[in-house]
């Protein structure tokens, strides 16, 4: 357990000038604000903030972040209030702990999502002012997460995905990497504890073999770099459990088929030694095609630089090396907190600095989102996000989200551009708008005075949310009467339904606090957001009904509420197959069998001549053809709620021998995967080719099945059918 002496030693490392007292101080407050309070382990509470405080000391964070870490939940949890924090500690502190303290006294039309949206929001906000809010918060994660088996079940499944979700991707945004490793592996110990188990238990049994073999090859680079007489420390590094658990899922490989579970560093003073090094290992081991990346002459979003390269050992083995300078290797693992000094009195960091404009494009679009499940979604995307680099034709780097198209290219570069966008060069040759940007492609716009603005189909096909906003408001601006009509309308039948009128409802005091709290000028907006889609009219209405409610007592406000809020979730309901369609209900889908698409893979939609919306996999042989007619796609999505069983095909190759079928069969039943059809043929070699049918409920029982199957005597290849 963490101490005050710690924290305090721990600062005093990196900065001499620490004020001690106001750490002091800070402790002894938050000592006596918790007073007797417990955590659910039954230790002083006052042990949560001492840990966070010193995670925050790891990452050499400044005074006022430090003391912002021990009084982090005195806000949220105690009778202090902000003024009594400003007060004791200034503006400064004040405004980092705001910034982790969640909503209170949520009003009761909220519901539970609603409320953790509106959370998400208030710390975004407090982000943009100063990002020392996200560095508390993820050491706050962190510490729960290190504890959270104290609590329910539920709660820990609850906490764990979150983390997954949001938590474990803002540190890597942020390049935090030794905060993002260890949010993913307690994640994964509490989401897949029977994969996390088994995974730990497989690499354990062959630790002392890779370790060996690891150890050979860095004394080996050790005495080469050292005849070349470059300065470096050599060292061999695991990888992390659920990047080798994700590669497995990802690549349908079993433990023993993942070699690269160690990376080799290599640290040297100069940029210049880098590539000097990078020559060397190459002479020594034969690099793997298409495996080197060179996050020094391009590097990622989040300042990440090294060189990545993967080469083949004297006995066939791969194994990665990374080489980076010492200064790179303090940001990869610090981040963004290597990058700044904090030490200046009042010095924060806010996203209008170049190195966090992922977060300021992600600030700028929340705020024009209104629909929570959007905002969600978008949040989701950007955190996840991988990404690709191309060239402007005068040799400019943009970085840009995997699977960007030129139209995310021009708004990256002008919102006028954009609009005015008619055609686009990739590489000096004309290519069609959907076409995905690879690593190294030069792209150029065709623009055209003449053009009429965007068309409604670039919503399907962009990836940025920078892009679909700015899309998005340029129809909103051209077509606001319509939709401001179209919107007043939608009001009127909600109205209707439940048999009040604009006169009981619309008071102009209700009137303005619903309007404030969805961040509309005047009801002219609010009737366009809600023409345009970008609201429901339930939510207006439910919000104007609480105010109905405080000055009417009539019971049947309690039932148009309830009826509002269950038209809501009518809405939100799917078809039989689990698919949404964007913008239709009630529409007819099919699963396309040409591909069989599960939950969890990635889907498109297209629109087919009598027969509703056909849904393919994304790696669909058909999808060739599909998108090719733009007009056609239309944006589909798995739902939450499923419970239904869906169609896979596998394709199974082993060396044929008594017995084989009913092994896989078994194996399948064990699985939990009911075998449909099978169909089994043998070749003049002896090889056995076996077709399987099986229904499973989702890609995580799909992948367990061919696990299942890989682990059969004689079976060597198992793969899902595409076609």
């Amino acid at each position: 357990m963490a101490t005050i002496q710690d924290i305090i030693s721990n600062a005093k490392k990196y900065n001499k000038k620490a004020d001690t007292k106001l750490i002091k101080k800070a402790y002894e407050y938050a000592i006596e604000a918790h007073g007797e309070q417990k955590r659910m382990s039954g230790e002083p509470y006052i042990i949560h903030p001492l840990e966070v405080a010193y995670i925050i000391t790891t990452l050499e964070l400044d005074d006022a972040t430090i003391c912002a870490a021990l009084l982090h939940d005195v806000v949220e949890d105690t009778p202090i209030t902000r003024e009594d924090v400003k007060q004791d500690f200034g503006e400064e502190v004040l405004e980092l702990v705001d910034g982790v303290t969640k909503l209170s006294k949520i009003s009761s039309y909220i519901d539970k999502e609603e409320q953790q949206v509106e959370d998400y929001r208030k710390f975004y906000m407090a982000m943009a002012k100063d990002i020392r809010v996200l560095m508390i918060k993820l050491a706050d994660r962190l510490h729960n997460m290190r504890t959270l088996k104290h609590l329910s079940d539920e709660r820990k499944i609850a906490i764990a995905k979150e983390t997954r979700q949001l938590y474990a991707p803002l540190a890597n945004r942020l390049g935090i990497y030794s905060i993002k490793w260890e949010l993913e592996d307690l994640s994964f110990f509490y989401l897949e504890h029977e994969a996390y188990a088994e995974l730990v238990e497989g690499i354990n049994s062959k630790r002392e073999e890779r370790e060996t073999f690891i150890n050979e090859i860095i004394e080996d680079i050790r005495k080469k770099l050292s005849t070349m007489k470059i300065q470096a420390e050599v060292y061999g590094r695991p990888k992390h459990l659920y990047s080798i658990y994700r590669k497995m899922q990802r690549d349908n490989k079993t433990l023993d088929q993942i070699y690269d579970l160690f990376a080799l560093r290599i640290i040297v003073n100069s940029v210049k030694d880098c590539y000097s090094s990078l020559g060397l290992v190459h002479e020594m081991y034969k690099p793997m095609p298409g495996r080197f990346k060179d996050y020094i002459a391009m590097p990622k979003p989040n300042m990440y630089q090294s060189l990545h390269t993967t080469l083949i050992g004297t006995n066939g083995v791969p194994f990665e090396v990374q080489i980076r300078t010492w200064d790179m290797h303090r940001v990869a693992e610090y981040g963004i907190a290597a990058h700044w000094a904090y030490k200046e009195k009042g010095a924060s960091v806010s996203v209008t600095d170049d190195k966090l404009s992922w977060l300021r494009e992600s600030i700028e679009w929340q705020k024009e989102t209104n629909d929570d499940k959007e905002f969600m979604s978008k949040l989701k995307f950007d955190l996840f996000d991988e990404d690709v680099f191309v060239f402007t034709p005068r040799g400019d780097i943009k970085s840009m989200p995997a699977g960007s198209t030129p139209i995310d290219f021009a708004y990256m570069v002008h919102e006028q551009v954009g609009h005015r966008m008619v055609g686009a060069k990739v590489n000096s040759k004309i290519v069609p708008l959907i076409t995905k940007l690879k690593n190294g492609d030069i792209v150029e716009i065709i623009t055209s005075d003449n053009s009429k603005g965007p068309s409604r189909d670039w919503l399907k096909i962009v990836k940025t949310n920078a892009a679909r906003n700015k899309i998005q408001n340029w129809f909103k601006k051209a077509q606001r009467e319509e939709n401001t009509i179209k919107g007043k309308e939608m009001m009127e039948k909600e109205l209707k339904r439940i048999g009040m009128s604009f006169n009981e409802l619309f008071k102009t005091e209700w009137l303005e606090k619903a309007l404030t709290k969805y961040k509309y000028s005047t009801i002219d907006d609010c009737y366009a957001a809600i023409g345009f889609g970008a609201i429901s009219p339930i939510k207006i209405i439910t919000r104007l009904l609480e105010e109905y409610k405080k000055e009417n007592k009539e019971l049947e406000i309690e039932e148009k509420i309830a009826e509002l809020k269950e038209a809501k979730n009518k809405k939100r309901t799917s078809s039989k197959t689990g698919i949404e369609v964007r913008g239709i209900e009630n529409c007819l889908v099919k699963l396309s069998k040409c591909c069989n698409p599960l939950p969890g893979d990635e889907i498109i939609g297209y629109i087919t001549k009598g027969r509703g919306v056909s849904v393919h996999r994304a790696d669909c042989i058909n999808c060739k053809d599909l998108v090719s007619d733009e007009q056609r796609l239309i944006d589909v999505w798995w739902t939450k709620e499923i419970h239904a069983s869906y169609m896979a095909d596998l394709e199974i190759y082993a060396n044929d021998r008594n017995g084989l079928l009913a092994d896989i069969t078994v194996a399948l039943n064990d699985a939990k995967a009911k075998i449909v059809s099978i169909n089994a043929r043998t070749t003049q070699n002896r090889v056995a080719i076996i077709s399987v049918g099986i229904e499973v409920e989702d890609t995580d029982k799909l992948n367990k099945a061919l696990k299942a199957v890989r682990k059969v005597d004689s079976v060597y290849e198992v793969q899902r059918s595409k076609q």
